[in-house]
């Protein structure tokens, strides 16, 4: 019944987002966004509203729509209800249901909205039940989540490079589902300003061969989904000559799709002797004398997330390390925008054939650090 859920706060910013059945695009949001910018305060904004594939059904409290998803016919006061059976669940849970506590506690909110609905449907709606299935968050696991999930800081840094190989002289046009997105962009000297500033379209006769049509920039912590995540313990003891470590790498918010080409490094510290550990999957190395440790990891399986795990030999004598390493990952996905872009059409005018086209996205990790 309901496919996702959207969480957006008054600034018009997607700050969390669940998919059940299938995974709907943050641009169906746009109709919810023009919505928001025709009402003249936040409780006027339509609670029903259609758009060509689904319908957006939303709640406003606590300074923040809870916008479902849903593609089919249903009672609405029945959706809108449930709506707000989520956040008097949250209320309940947290003891106050605002953005900075979904944030800090967003472990325990995928928890509880994945029991809370059963592949797009109702199972679990009580509290009483909700906490005999997940535990409400203590302050030891707040704590936790707020040392180990928080994000320090995230950007992308995203392109659209272009292959041409077109006779003539062809005028091409590119329209996207969710222009919104591309604020701080740089364009390639064939492209029409005046256009994309009036209509939100790329129009361009494009040079011969390959070129960078666009790069453009997304620095809005909220904005930026992170796509995998680390779980780390990472021990040193002043009495002992021995240290603990183990990783665990996993998916986060992928859209289903496959994280591959994962490289684990980190930089031991200078104490570290040498390492006896053992992946779940993959091959690592360690090097004596750099302190380097390197990991290959591969694709990850969701349903066997891989690890590395064993002990550290220190030296004898030496003081407990002042800081733990840093983890640092790469990592490719294929067919996928993190930033969320996605192209609507390509037309060409001009000419008379009619020519192949075709699209690949990709997301790879730039500098993606974490630190233990």
């Amino acid at each position: 019944m309901i496919h996702s859920l959207f969480l957006i706060n008054s600034s018009g910013d997607i700050f969390l987002e669940k998919h059940w059945k299938s995974v709907v695009s943050r641009s169906v949001c746009d109709y919810f966004f023009e919505a928001q910018e025709r009402a003249t305060e936040a409780e006027n904004v339509p609670p029903v509203i259609p758009t060509p594939h689904h319908y957006l059904l939303s709640v406003y409290r606590h300074k923040i729509f809870f916008v479902a998803v849903i593609q089919t016919e249903v009672p609405p006061l029945f959706v809108i209800e449930f709506l707000h059976r989520v956040v008097d669940t949250f209320q309940d849970y947290f003891g106050v249901c605002s953005e900075p506590v979904i944030k800090d506690n967003v472990v325990v909110v995928y928890e509880v909205l994945e029991e809370m609905l059963d592949n797009g449907f109702p199972l679990a709606t009580e509290s009483n039940i909700l906490k005999e299935l997940i535990k409400p968050p203590t302050i030891l696991r707040t704590v936790v989540n707020t040392i180990t999930g928080s994000t320090i800081t995230a950007e992308i840094q995203g392109v659209i490079d272009a292959c041409v190989k077109l006779t003539g002289m062809p005028d091409l046009t590119l329209s996207f589902m969710n222009p919104r997105l591309l604020d701080d962009v740089s364009f390639h000297p064939c492209v029409r300003f005046k256009r994309w500033e009036s209509e939100r379209i790329l129009s361009f006769i494009p040079p011969d061969g390959n070129f960078r049509l666009l790069s453009y920039h997304v620095s809005a912590q909220n904005l930026v989904a992170i796509p995998v995540y680390v779980k780390h313990n990472i021990s040193f003891r002043d009495s002992s000559s021995l240290g603990r470590f183990e990783i665990t790498v996993g998916p986060k918010q992928t859209m289903g799709k496959t994280i591959e080409g994962v490289t684990v490094t980190s930089q031991m510290p200078k104490g570290v002797l040498n390492m006896n550990l053992t992946p779940s999957q993959g091959t690592h190395t360690f090097d004596p004398v750099t302190k380097m440790l390197s990991w290959d990891v591969g694709k990850i399986n969701p349903q066997k997330l891989p690890s590395l795990k064993g002990t550290m030999s220190l030296q004898a004598g030496a003081s407990k390390p002042d800081e733990n390493p840093t983890i640092n990952l790469q990592f490719k996905i294929q067919q996928l925008a993190i930033s969320g872009l996605k192209v609507n059409r390509l037309d060409m005018y001009g000419e008379k054939y009619k020519p192949f086209k075709g699209i690949k996205y990709m997301t790879k990790a730039g500098k993606f650090q974490v630190r233990t």
